[in-house]
């Protein structure tokens, strides 16, 4: 993953539910995952929106 953008959706391979992040997180990574996504590691505020 890129360390200076977030992926805000992703659509699962075994259900093809589409998965948006939870309120107050910037991306899918922050919401699902075991650990934050890189900017947010790396101690950014959240993910650039481009």
């Amino acid at each position: 993953m890129p360390t200076d953008a977030c992926q805000w959706f992703y659509e699962c391979k075994g259900c093809g539910l589409l998965l948006k992040p939870k309120a107050g997180d910037c991306c899918v990574y922050c919401s699902y995952g075991t650990v934050p996504c890189p900017p947010i590691q790396q101690g950014s505020s959240c993910c650039r929106a481009d």
